[in-house]
């Protein structure tokens, strides 16, 4: 799988950058995760900074074109991107969090 950057775009604001990419691939379109990892590693960064909005492929073609959100650490896409993306992008919430533990009452 080849990954170029079409695009990037600077957002201070949200301390991110917009990146717009082409993807060629052999077989079936990539998984969303193995993208993003792949993603990651050519930007390096960490794979829990990166978050996949969209990746497009025109049936029976080759070439996908995606849309990405890269952040500055993975605290800023927790706290700006919206859940449903975030389990997508299978980023988890607060490793320091524990799961198992219940919520105490007021």
């Amino acid at each position: 799988m080849d990954v170029e950057i079409i695009d990037e775009t600077e957002n201070p604001m949200l301390h991110r950058t917009d990146v717009r990419f082409r993807l060629t691939h052999e077989d079936a379109t990539p998984s969303r995760l193995s993208v993003r990892d792949s993603l990651a590693a050519m930007l390096n960064k960490d794979a829990d900074e990166v978050v996949i909005h969209q990746l497009d492929t025109k049936y029976g073609m080759k070439k996908s074109v995606g849309y990405a959100k890269v952040y500055g650490t993975s605290d800023d896409a927790r706290e700006v991107e919206q859940e449903y993306m975030l389990e997508r992008n299978k980023i988890t919430a607060d490793e320091d969090a524990d799961p198992d533990a219940e919520p105490e009452e007021a």
